[in-house]
């Protein structure tokens, strides 16, 4: 069975994506935390240092512990999928 590439490490306190790896809290409550402050960061991207990219780390982070969070990312990750499959399957037929 193939390793996922993007994962919380619950044992290690590590949030895995690719080759990076990134320190998390070990408590749910501090995940929780973590997540929303990268999503409200993220809602702050015109700033300097803060980004966009936050929102989607954050939402990876609390998909973790929320399960409403988890359906949404799940559900967009088969869309994006399906979407890069049907655009591959276009331009070669």
């Amino acid at each position: 069975m193939s390793e996922r590439r993007y994962r919380l490490d619950q044992k290690r306190g590590r949030l895995v994506l690719g080759s990076v790896e990134i320190p998390v809290p070990r408590s749910r409550t501090g995940r929780i935390a973590t997540g929303a402050a990268l999503v409200g960061g993220g809602f702050l991207g015109f700033l300097p240092i803060l980004g966009f990219w936050m929102v989607p780390l954050g939402l990876l982070v609390l998909s973790h512990d929320l399960s409403f969070v988890r359906r949404k990312r799940r559900r967009a990750t088969i869309w994006w999928y399906r979407r890069k499959t049907e655009a591959g399957a276009g331009a070669r037929g």
